[in-house]
Order: C-alpha cells, then structure tokens, then sequence
C-alpha cells in the first residue's frame, strides 16, 4: 500500500486550513475538516508551542494517521519557567520552581513517547529531568517530591490530570525558591568558611614541622637537628676523608 506523508508545522490546539494542506490532501480525496479537527485534539496540551505533525495517508483507503512530534522534556520544562537554560550546578543553584500541574502537563505531552505504562510514572520521569536541571516541584527537590507522590498526595491531581495553577499558587512557588536559594547560599558559605579554617590550620601546622634557621630535619624522625658552629669548648670530631681514586692502588702495589 502506498502512503502519503504531509509533514506540518502547527501551533498546538490551534490548527487550520492551509494552501500546504489542501495542495496534499485535497487531490487524495481526503476530508481536511477532519485532519484540522484530529490535530487538534492531539495537540491541545501544547498550546503556545510549535509542534511538527505528520499527516500519514493511505492512498486506497483514504485513511489517515496523525504524528505528533514534541520539543525534548527539558525545553518543556524551561519553557514552563521562562528561562533558555538549565542550571550548570543543578545542585547549589536551583533556577526555577514547578507546580504538580505543570508537571502532569508536561508528563501528558509526553507520555506516549515515554516506556511507562501510567501517567503517575510519567510525572515521576519528568521530575527526574527537572532534578538535573536545577527545577525544584512544590518546593522540593526530586528525592522529596517522588516520596510524596509514592505515598499518594498527589493521586487525585495526577488521576484527574489537572494542569491548571493559579496566579496565587505561582507565586507560592516564587517565594518557596527564594527561600530554598537563601538556605543554600548559607550553607555554601559555612562549607566555604570551613574550609578556609582547615586550610589556615594546614599552613600552621607546616610552619610549626618546617626546620628553623640552623637546623636540619632528622630523616624519618620528624625531630630537628642544630646544625652551624660548635658550641665555646667543644672539639668537633674530624669527618673522615675517603680515599682519593687510584691511591688505594699505589698503596698495595708497593707491598
């Protein structure tokens, strides 16, 4: 059977007949109305955002297949708080702080495309991808929130895929990631103190073992040894000298 593809760049929920559409499908025989109406309803979780669609027609049967292609999970989760990249140290900086809802939003986009069989697993994917982008979900990190989930706090939101959040609750999230950033920021500096302090005592302690002037380090002993001039009275035994090379030699040839 021969297939026809129609490859289209649309804005999601907001399809509508166009000159490149009704050029492809219209000699096919094929009902635009209803490839409009398809992708629509595809494409409602992706609204505000180009989406690429593939229209799959089969020549005989006038039957058609709609592709819904889909930006990565990371764009979608930054441009769910309006920034153009993730944090370089996901860890000590967090960048952006995400409702449930907006999750499950993303986690629908994305499901189809996912090796999960429920939406609550998608959710938990998605949060996995926020963890490594420095995007906290309700204030907590990916560890705490999927315990959460785990324990069932968020069934009725995941089961009833609830995407809206209200203006109140978005800036909920805006103080909760203020707040986290202040106690990371202390905590960074107390480990930056810290360790300033281990370093000055790391430099004393050398200067403490370091031999002083006239003195030498006993080898493997730590101890130190005077070294210079001897003391008034006091005879400093000769250093035996070693034999000049060849003298030795002379001596026994004259026995």
């Amino acid at each position: 059977m021969s297939k026809e593809k129609i490859e289209l760049m649309i804005e999601g929920g907001k399809a509508t007949p166009n000159a490149q559409l009704a050029q492809k499908a219209g000699p096919l025989g094929i009902n635009i109305t209803n490839i409009i109406n398809s992708i629509n309803d595809k494409t409602t979780h992706f609204k505000g955002m180009k989406i690429p669609v593939k229209v799959i027609v089969d020549n005989q049967s006038k039957n058609f297949d709609i592709e819904i292609g889909s930006p990565p999970v990371s764009e979608l989760i930054k441009k769910e708080i309006n920034v153009e990249k993730g944090s370089s140290m996901p860890d000590k900086e967090k960048i952006g702080n995400l409702a449930i809802e907006q999750v499950i939003k993303i986690a629908l986009m994305k499901k189809d495309s996912m090796l999960v069989k429920t939406l609550k697993a998608a959710v938990k994917n998605i949060i996995g991808s926020c963890n490594s982008l420095g995007v906290l979900v309700e204030g907590k990190n990916a560890i705490e929130i999927n315990k959460e989930i785990n324990s069932g706090l968020y069934d009725k939101k995941i089961n009833s895929q609830e995407t809206e959040v209200s203006n109140e609750k978005l800036e909920q999230l805006k103080k909760q990631l203020d707040e986290v950033n202040k106690e990371i920021k202390k905590q960074l500096e107390k480990e930056k103190a810290l360790a300033e302090k281990l370093a000055e005592k790391k430099v004393e302690i050398v200067k403490e073992e370091a031999p002083k002037e006239g003195e030498v380090a006993a080898p493997g002993a730590g101890g130190k040894v005077p070294v210079g001039k001897p003391e008034a009275g006091k005879e400093v035994a000769p250093v035996a000298a070693k034999p000049e090379v060849g003298k030795e030699v002379e001596k026994k040839g004259k026995k």
